[in-house]
């Protein structure tokens, strides 16, 4: 019997394990690799709406230069910078002296015309009474020459006709004085009813309701007549309505189909804080060349007086809505090729490449109306390297 020395089995051993171990080495290298990991959610059901936020500058819904009429010195200035003014309220009187001569003269005028249509109409009276005795007598001295012929000379049954035909002349022309006498006193009225709005012009109205945003002029100072549109005449002051104000919006192209008059939005004035509330009422159904954009206008009542025009305004206009719709996050939506394409992963983690017809878009979501259903697994972010039937690990995030 041999014996072996113990240094010696110990190497054997050692060697024996060695060769084991690599062994389970090659196994392990040989095994298949880890699947791939991927962040992936699941397709929900949720409210959609497509909004589009436009910024835009309050204007007064009307805004006017109130303009003096006629030429004159201040005399009152009623309002200041700031005022609140109703309509018809008085803003300044002027001085027009003038004005005064000439109203006093055309009152005059009406006085005389008067008295001058009193005596046509006495005069027309004293004619009717002389031709009906002419025409009396040549009535009787007729009748006498016609029943006992030879009676009454002839000659004076002409004056007599004569007389007659003169009163019944004179009728004619006392009727005309009568008709030429209303005429002046007419026209006298008409010149005193004008000379009188000239002088109710030296009374500057306000010709709506709202705000002095400005004034030119002081008492004293010298204010022309503004008759013409391209007058350079100075405003007296100038009136903005700030009861109800107006936003005009530039509706970009693409959005152009999707206004519409009575639609609610949402107003938000960043200088204040607030949000209010708010609707289309026109819109100029126009795209302009120059901005590629279409006016469109929202007006606000401002019965408190918070809104003060200028300030700007952002404007949250709904151009869709979806309602329980199918919806997975914007980031798993494949838009590469000619299809929209949507990643699922199976309960065996297995992908499947779907085509699917997207709608309306949020940030964050994008609506599904076909190709997926509720609660399948979609994979998020990039789909690089992604194959049919590969067999990934998800990640819900």
């Amino acid at each position: 019997m041999t014996l072996v020395p113990k240094r010696a089995v110990c190497q054997a051993a050692l060697l024996a394990a060695a060769i084991a171990c690599s062994g389970c080495t090659s196994r392990i290298s040989a095994a298949p690799q880890d699947v791939p990991a991927v962040a992936a959610t699941r397709a929900v059901r949720t409210d959609l709406k497509n909004d589009v936020t436009l910024t835009a500058e309050l204007e007064p819904y009307y805004e006017v230069d109130v303009m003096a009429k006629e030429a004159g010195y201040i005399r009152h200035m009623l309002v200041d910078i700031g005022d609140h003014v109703k309509a018809g309220q008085l803003i300044c009187v002027l001085e027009i002296p003038e004005l005064q001569d000439d109203l006093q003269r055309a009152k005059a005028d009406v006085q005389t015309a008067t008295a001058e249509q009193s005596a046509a109409e006495q005069d027309r009276k004293r004619a009717v009474a002389a031709e009906a005795i002419a025409h009396l007598s040549y009535t009787r001295i007729l009748d006498v020459s016609k029943r006992e012929p030879g009676l009454v000379p002839l000659q004076e049954v002409d004056v007599a006709h004569s007389r007659d035909l003169e009163a019944e002349a004179q009728v004619a022309s006392a009727e005309q004085n009568v008709q030429a006498s209303v005429s002046r006193l007419q026209a006298a009225k008409a010149a005193l009813e004008h000379e009188t709005a000239l002088v109710e012009y030296t009374r500057i109205i306000s010709p709506l309701n709202g705000v002095i945003t400005q004034r030119y002029a002081s008492d004293g100072a010298m204010i022309q007549a503004g008759t013409s549109s391209n007058t350079q005449a100075m405003p007296v002051v100038h009136v903005a309505e700030d009861g109800i104000l107006r936003l005009m919006l530039p509706v970009p192209e693409a959005y152009v189909g999707t206004v519409h008059n009575g639609e609610p939005v949402i107003v938000t004035v960043p200088a204040l804080g607030r949000t209010f509330p708010g609707k289309v009422t026109r819109f100029a159904d126009r795209v302009q060349a120059s901005t590629r954009t279409m006016t469109a206008e929202v007006d606000l009542k401002n019965s408190k007086l918070d809104l003060i025009p200028g300030m700007y305004a952002q404007v949250q206009l709904s151009l869709a809505e979806a309602p329980n719709a199918i919806a997975v996050p914007v980031s798993a939506l494949d838009s590469s090729g000619n299809a929209n394409k949507v990643y699922t992963v199976d309960d065996r983690g297995t992908v499947h490449i779907r085509t699917v017809i997207t709608g309306i878009q949020s940030p964050q979501f994008i609506q599904v109306m076909s190709g997926i259903q509720p609660g399948e697994i979609v994979i998020l972010g990039s789909h690089s390297g992604l194959q049919d039937d590969e067999r990934v690990q998800p990640h819900f995030e």
